[in-house]
């Protein structure tokens, strides 16, 4: 009989396996520009290694992470964007919400290469879905993605980081970054997966989010696992975690 968690674990994958799982599109960490035939990526991401993104353009335009550019020849223009990137609305917006993120427009011919703190970079292909992200996890986008704000309600304050999240959606590729490799998990029907907030990089797919405490009587003594609280993921979707966790509030209960 098999066991149902090795089942699941089938499901993870690492970034740079340039596969698809279960009809999401390939998501890749090292190598070449990821495709698909039913999208037309404007801008060519590709990765340079695994902690350097290269976007190739042809009079077109990405979004990235202000400051981010390391390098890049031909001719390009920058523009620093409000709102991270949606304009006077999304400036009020996020600064309400507390939700800060600081993009640049990069636009022209040649080649563009970025990266941020020699993070690892991971790309993920949408089409049409959306993509839920920490604002300090986001690198890059195809100009043609929209980015907004979602409340996270929870989770939010156990990670530190406010009630709202970032969200990128469209048909298009992002680079976002993790603390050492990223890992894929898939979330299924049968499987529930739960996650250390200061592990969460991003989320896509129908995925319903629960806030859990880990706090137990022998927490309060010392004798805990070590982790307060807890993310629980259930429905149908994909997971981005990271091998290095931030400090987060939950992490100082």
């Amino acid at each position: 009989m098999a066991n149902p968690r090795r089942a699941r674990v089938r499901g993870a994958a690492t970034p740079n396996s340039g596969e698809a799982i279960d009809g999401y599109p390939p998501v890749r960490s090292v190598g070449g520009p990821t495709r698909h035939a039913s999208v037309t990526f404007v801008a060519m991401f590709r990765l340079q290694d695994s902690k350097v993104l290269a976007v190739d353009m042809t009079g077109d335009a990405v979004k990235a992470k202000n400051g981010s550019m390391v390098a890049y020849d031909g001719e390009m223009a920058f523009k620093k964007l409000s709102g991270g990137g949606e304009g006077i609305r999304g400036m009020v917006t996020r600064r309400i919400t507390g939700e800060q993120m600081t993009v640049m427009e990069v636009k022209g011919h040649g080649t563009c290469w970025f990266a941020d703190r020699a993070s690892e970079i991971s790309l993920v292909g949408l089409q049409g879905d959306t993509l839920y992200v920490e604002s300090s996890n986001f690198l890059a986008a195809d100009a043609g993605l929209r980015t907004g704000t979602s409340f996270t309600g929870t989770r939010g304050a156990s990670q530190g980081n406010g009630l709202f999240t970032t969200t990128v959606e469209g048909h298009g590729q992002v680079a976002i970054m993790s603390d050492g490799p990223a890992v894929v998990l898939r979330v299924g029907a049968q499987y529930p997966l739960t996650v250390d907030p200061g592990a969460y990089v991003a989320h896509q797919g129908n995925l319903r989010q629960s806030f859990q405490s880990g706090v137990t009587f022998r927490t309060l003594f010392g004798e805990g696992g070590g982790e307060a609280f807890q993310i629980r993921f259930e429905g149908d979707g994909l997971v981005y975690v990271q091998p290095s966790e931030r400090n987060t509030i939950a992490g100082e209960v």
